[in-house]
Order: C-alpha cells, then sequence, then structure tokens
C-alpha cells in the first residue's frame, strides 16, 4: 500500500522533478487540513507507483510555503515534471482530486 511522501526542503525539487505530483501544503492545527488527511492517504494508496501524492507540513517547512506564497491552507498544488500546473485550496472531495491527477497523467 502507497504511502504519501512528506516533503521537506532537502527533498522537494528532487521528488516533483519527474512525472504527476500532488502536494498538499497544511498545518496540525488546521481543522480542514485534517478532514482531507484521510482522503490524501487514499489518493497515496491509489496512485502508488503512478503519481507523487506528498504533504508539507507548513509549520516545519515555513521556507517551501513561502516560495510557494501559500496563504490559505489546505493549498493542493499539482505539479508535472517539476513545473507547478494546477492548484486549489480548501478541503476537495477525493473525486475531484482524482480527476486533476488522472488528466496529468493522460
Amino acid at each position: 500500500m502507497g504511502k504519501y511522501i512528506d516533503l521537506t526542503a532537502g527533498n522537494f525539487e528532487a521528488t516533483l522533478a519527474e512525472g504527476v505530483s500532488l502536494v498538499d501544503f497544511w498545518a496540525p492545527w488546521c481543522g480542514p487540513c485534517r478532514m482531507i488527511a484521510p482522503v490524501i492517504e487514499e489518493l497515496a494508496a491509489d496512485y502508488d507507483g503512478k503519481a507523487n501524492i506528498c504533504k508539507v507540513n507548513t509549520d516545519e517547512e515555513q521556507d517551501i510555503a513561502v516560495k510557494f506564497g501559500i496563504r490559505s491552507i489546505p493549498t493542493i498544488m499539482f505539479f508535472k515534471n517539476g513545473e507547478m500546473v494546477d492548484q486549489v485550496v480548501g478541503a476537495q472531495s477525493k473525486q475531484a482530486l482524482a480527476e486533476k491527477i488522472d488528466a496529468l497523467l493522460a
């Protein structure tokens, strides 16, 4: 079963360099972030070996959050080969997120 990848300043660019990645910017104190955490875990299992499903704790990795201008969490960004191609802010349904991943994989 796949597990999401915790991104840090040390592995961020290397992890996102190739393929499709979903990055969930979150914090432990954020209610909506906790609400979608199970969805992120399910997507990690569903897309194991096909796409990177990642999380960035904005409390611990403030430099990454600042770099991407994160003002509200959860913010979910979609990357393809290292380039940010889409983003959504706020809790999203699993289906909505899966559709965006599928479109990038197509």
